[in-house]
């Protein structure tokens, strides 16, 4: 089937002509698809993103305003939507570890701590940030030394605030882990 441009069909559509949205699903379909699989590696996965951004685009369509083609506009979509599904899933990775973190006191670590000079407190936190993902490093770095707030934080990365706060606290939880680690050793 020869397809029309998508302002075509975009028109149509804004003029209250829904069948003609079928049109640009059958036309961007396989792209989405692979584009959500390349991210994702798995189909299940991305049939469910590329399924959802079509329904995220055909609502968001009245405010598309053609600035630019819209499968570039819509593979944004299927593209975040993909990468959103990646951190969720990599924070249900997380979730279930934490099941296995073993019991700690924070307060003994903290004395521990507290009972070495500054430039061992200083090597000491180092040594466990660098264990750290980078991601979770740049959280840390943006709140404590970048005194950034938890706003800002959502606004750099483009992860919600509530998402910003819980990573902040795991994060926390596994630097408090590794140092408990550390400190027994010695």
């Amino acid at each position: 089937m020869k397809y029309q441009d998508d302002d075509h069909y975009i028109d149509r559509i804004l003029n209250g002509d829904r069948a003609a949205y079928a049109v640009l699903v059958a036309k961007h379909k396989n792209m989405a698809f692979s584009i959500a699989l390349k991210i994702l590696n798995n189909r299940e996965d991305a049939e469910e993103v590329a399924q959802d951004s079509f329904l995220k685009a055909y609502q968001a369509l009245p405010g598309f305003g053609k600035r630019a083609k819209f499968s570039t506009w819509f593979y944004r979509i299927v593209y975040n939507a993909a990468i959103s599904k990646t951190r969720k899933k990599r924070l249900e990775y997380v979730a279930m570890n934490e099941n296995i973190i073993t019991n700690y006191s924070e307060d003994s670590i903290s004395e521990k701590v507290e009972g070495l000079d500054e430039n061992e407190q200083k090597a000491l936190i180092d040594k466990a940030l660098k264990k750290l993902p980078e991601d979770d490093q740049l959280l840390i770095n943006l709140f404590y030394h970048g005194e950034k707030s938890i706003e800002d934080i959502s606004y750099i990365t483009g992860l919600s605030e509530s998402n910003v706060k819980v990573r902040l606290h795991r994060i926390r939880k596994k630097l408090y882990e590794d140092l408990s680690v550390v400190m027994k050793v010695q």
